[in-house]
């Protein structure tokens, strides 16, 4: 009887783990579509959005109007994940989006920046404005004192097509494609639309 007993506990034990093990299974399976292709949180590192995202907020990152997906593992090196295959999937950018996006040579770490240059357009800094294709824009979102100093002034550069020239908001802290040069469609991963956190700070981005 008691031997029963025990058999029906192990029985129990046996099958609720292996219950919990496929909750997580799914829970996994149901997760990485979602954060591939749907949304994704983000967390801020740096300063070189100030000061419209700042160090430590949790970003909502979209993918379902645009996206690129790396095949890769955590585990692999740098050169391993760029050379991995990558889905891009929707839209392309808009400029002014703030996205997400990777630099050649820095695997999948991620940078946020803001799409200034689209394909084909010519950009260009002077005294901490810039031009595009010959006309200026005042961007609103960029503090004044963030137009000073020597990399507020960019020669005239070409977007090469399927490229997107990107700049941080904060253009005396940012590496961005002033020394990276413009990134690849399949190098920009998500588009930027909120802040989640701190939840005082809950706005939209534009």
């Amino acid at each position: 009887m008691i031997s029963d007993q025990r058999k029906k506990q192990k029985k129990t034990v046996t099958r609720e783990i292996l219950e919990w093990i496929l909750t997580i299974v799914v829970a996994v399976l149901i997760a990485l579509p979602l954060r591939a292709f749907a949304f994704e949180l983000v967390r801020v590192d740096g300063s070189s959005m100030d000061n419209t995202l700042v160090d430590g907020e949790i970003m909502f990152v979209t993918k379902y109007d645009y996206a690129s997906v790396w095949l890769s593992f955590p585990w692999q090196d740098d050169a391993a994940k760029e050379k991995a295959a990558h889905i891009t999937a929707g839209g392309d950018p808009e400029r002014f989006d703030v996205v997400i996006c990777r630099y050649p040579g820095r695997g999948d770490t991620n940078f946020v920046k803001r799409v200034i240059g689209l394909p084909g357009d010519t950009v260009e800094i002077r005294d901490g404005y810039v031009f595009i294709n010959g006309e200026k824009y005042d961007e609103p979102y960029i503090l004044d004192e963030y137009r000073r100093g020597k990399l507020n002034s960019f020669s005239p550069y070409t977007v090469p097509e399927g490229h997107y020239f990107v700049l941080g908001d904060h253009r005396n802290n940012s590496n961005d494609s002033r020394s990276q040069g413009a990134v690849s469609r399949d190098m920009i991963i998500g588009h930027v639309r909120g802040v989640l956190f701190p939840f005082g700070s809950w706005r939209g981005i534009e």
